[in-house]
């Protein structure tokens, strides 16, 4: 019997754009292929035969960069790209019009048929696998192999999915469906396997992760799961992601401020401050409240690194709201902050609404914003200059190769700056790992330090 390894079918590759969930999906299908086809996975899209686009549809700039991305490969085929299949949030509601306009894609598969990937790769049929109209996801999935997309230092952990939240402006729950909770046992059990594979951090994400159990009778839902994560695994890092302002449970920071191993960092979107923008956007909460959530979060966690999320030029939004909005940032002194300028999501309550400022207002305001968060960042880093502190490496730097990269614990995966180390490499004998560093020099969002010691 001859040993010589069966020539694999394709070799394909993925292209995952949008959030971590949605890279969740894309590490489900390409674990679905590694078990069940005769495929090669690569990182390299331009030599794969196959290539799968995981479609982002949050907001206009996302959807974009989605048809893009997929018009970019359609452009290739038959000169290298034999087969184009999509996936994500775009296909569960844009299949058809992504049939109609792009006839070069081969394949759909929705976000309720991720096992169907095998299918859509290799040829089988695969009409049932994405809905022709639109319709809500209801699926909901536990314990399905993964392959880690971007490596071991950090790896996402859904525990729930979909949105039961009425903001007028997203179009998620659209697509997504309606919140549904995965139990603790499944997510201890995949937590376990990933840290078998590797993986340094553990990050919880979801829609809304702070509402996790309430639907399945869950009290203190996520508290008590990163309780049992921490009693089950030994990840150093146990991070959460996306705190919804209605759902906060001062219990989770009360554990917070004991647990070493949970790390000190919240990203609450907040998207507004004014009362009246608030209220157009049918979301919770006051100017005040907000003041008062902050101020406990920090007596609770007084080394908590805190981001948020803000939306400029909503409908309604005037100049006396985007003031208390400026007036805020400079009071709460965020860690770290993104803006995005409104976009009109179709079939949004939102998209209905009067009184929209105009895109150059919306982007004057957004830019009002960062400049003002850009110094507020800048005098914190500073503040970092001298102090040291854990942190993951990561890799060498992706900007200058005689520099690594990782992050301290108040830089989330992704989304936040990063660390660029300059001293002590010959400490670090491995990607990824824990070193103590020193923090040498301070950018608006990069820290710069030297490692001390292991």
């Amino acid at each position: 019997m001859s040993d010589t390894k069966t020539k694999p079918l394709s070799r394909v590759g993925m292209i995952s754009l949008g959030c971590p969930k949605n890279l969740v999906d894309a590490e489900i299908m390409l674990g679905q292929l590694r078990q069940d086809a005769d495929v090669e996975l690569t990182n390299d899209i331009e030599s794969a035969d196959v290539v799968i686009v995981n479609t982002c549809g949050f907001i206009d700039a996302a959807k974009k960069e989605s048809i893009d991305t997929i018009l970019e490969i359609a452009g290739r085929k038959g000169s290298g790209v034999q087969r184009l299949v999509v996936s994500g949030c775009m296909v569960q509601k844009y299949r058809s019009e992504l049939a109609e306009s792009i006839p070069e894609i081969d394949a759909f598969v929705g976000l309720d048929h991720l096992e169907a990937i095998t299918a859509a790769v290799t040829g089988d049929d695969v009409s049932d696998a994405a809905p022709t109209k639109r319709k809500m996801s209801s699926r909901l999935y536990e314990d399905l192999p993964r392959v880690l997309a971007q490596g071991t230092a950090h790896a996402y952990l859904k525990v729930s999915e979909g949105c039961s939240n009425p903001c007028t402006f997203c179009a998620i729950p659209q697509m997504r469906g309606k919140f549904r909770s995965r139990t603790i046992d499944s997510l201890v059990h995949e937590a376990k396997s990933l840290e078998a594979m590797g993986v340094q951090e553990l990050c919880l994400v979801a829609q809304d992760t702070t509402r996790y159990g309430e639907d399945i009778g869950v009290g203190h839902g996520l508290t008590r799961l990163v309780e049992a994560l921490l009693a089950s695994t030994g990840f150093r890092w146990i991070r959460f992601l996306y705190a919804y302002p209605g759902s906060l449970d001062w219990t989770l920071f009360e554990l917070m401020g004991r647990e070493q191993r949970f790390v000190s960092y919240c990203d609450i979107p907040l998207q507004h401050v004014s009362a009246n923008v608030l209220q157009r956007m049918r979301r919770p909460g006051s100017p005040a409240e907000y003041r008062e959530m902050i101020s406990r979060m920090r007596e609770l966690v007084p080394d908590i690194s805190l981001r948020t999320t803000f939306i400029t030029g909503h409908p309604g939004e005037t100049p006396k709201d985007f003031g208390e909005l400026h007036d805020f940032v400079e009071w709460a002194r965020f860690d770290q902050l993104g803006v995005f300028c409104y976009s009109p999501e179709e079939s949004t309550p939102a998209a209905k609404m009067g009184d929209l400022p105009t895109r150059t207002t919306a982007e004057r305001r957004s830019a009002k914003i960062m400049e003002l968060q850009q110094q507020i960042s800048l005098a914190k880093n500073r503040e970092r200059v001298g102090r040291t502190f854990d942190a993951l490496v990561t890799g060498v730097s992706s900007e200058i190769d005689l520099l690594l990269e990782g992050r301290i614990a108040g830089q989330a995966p992704e989304i936040d700056g990063k660390l660029l180390i300059n001293d002590g490499h010959e400490l670090v004998t491995s990607f990824p790992q824990f070193v103590c560093v020193e923090i040498n020099d301070a950018h608006p969002y990069d820290l710069v330090g030297g490692v001390v010691s292991r």
